[in-house]
């Protein structure tokens, strides 16, 4: 499947990356953090697409930091497409905001919450744009045959399916590695989210905890199965991060996870 600036995904192919801060927190720091992972994704010739959200819509408490909405979010995602000629991809919450966001971003993103909602899909699949499927903590991986259906329905076959972990009970996440397969099985590039996969929906009573520590450990092994792509939520300080602040990854650390990573995937897909 092609996206753009001639990237090209697929479960056999090279891996590529979604990367970025959750939220956008300020335009200084999306650029800032945009510049830093295109020089090292330049330096080992891994393909990127930046991402970072313009709102948060499900966040756990009503007081709890959103972003700086639809239009002032796309007009800083719109610098970094235009300083450092890199695709964008974003979430959207609503239909009604999938045409609007279309006109600047390169892919969109459908949150896992929202993963069967009909109007969601099909919305999404209309802009004709690539789309990302966050699968739903709560379904089943070879349920995801009817999100794929929904999407093409509208003549776009251009769908990617994304992991992003299962409930265990309450408050916790377990990623099921044999997900992976089954979504490959579905004839679409797979891509492995190892930052919500760390997550501890809810676990901090108003927000979601989580343990970055065990993020490169998943997309180690996610890397072994053989997906098209990984997404990992990258941030300048994560300690200080207005959401997800347990979960993203150090920008400073992050070339070392990606030599590692790109390593595992020439191995497995390449054989040395």
């Amino acid at each position: 499947m092609e996206l753009s600036n001639n990237i090209s995904v697929s479960n056999e192919d090279d891996f590529f990356l979604i990367a970025g801060p959750c939220a956008i927190e300020s335009e200084e720091q999306v650029l800032k953090t945009a510049r830093e992972l295109k020089d090292i994704t330049d330096r080992h010739d891994i393909d990127l697409i930046f991402k970072s959200s313009f709102d948060k819509a499900n966040r756990s408490s009503i007081s709890s930091y959103r972003g700086p909405g639809m239009e002032r979010g796309l007009e800083i995602l719109q610098r970094v497409k235009d300083e450092y000629d890199l695709p964008v991809i974003t979430d959207f919450h609503v239909p009604e905001q999938a045409e609007p966001a279309a006109d600047v971003v390169d892919a969109l993103q459908v949150p896992a919450f929202l993963s069967r909602q009909t109007d969601m899909l099909t919305a999404a699949g209309e802009t004709g744009l690539p789309i990302n499927v966050k699968k739903g903590q709560f379904l089943a991986a070879d349920g995801m045959d009817n999100v794929v259906n929904k999407i093409e329905s509208t003549g776009n076959e251009r769908v990617m399916l994304c992991e992003r972990g299962a409930m265990f009970g309450y408050n916790n996440l377990v990623a099921d590695m044999r997900n992976l397969d089954i979504m490959k099985g579905l004839d679409k590039p797979v891509v492995f989210d190892t930052t919500h996969s760390v997550q501890r929906p809810g676990a901090q009573g108003d927000s979601s905890g989580g343990d970055r520590r065990f993020a490169p450990t998943l997309a180690r092994a996610a890397l072994g199965v053989g997906v098209a792509g990984i997404f990992a939520e990258v941030h300048p300080d994560p300690s200080s991060a207005k959401s997800d602040a347990a979960t993203q990854l150090p920008l400073d650390d992050f070339e070392s996870l990606l030599k590692q990573w790109k390593a595992i995937d020439k191995a497995v897909k390449h054989g040395k």
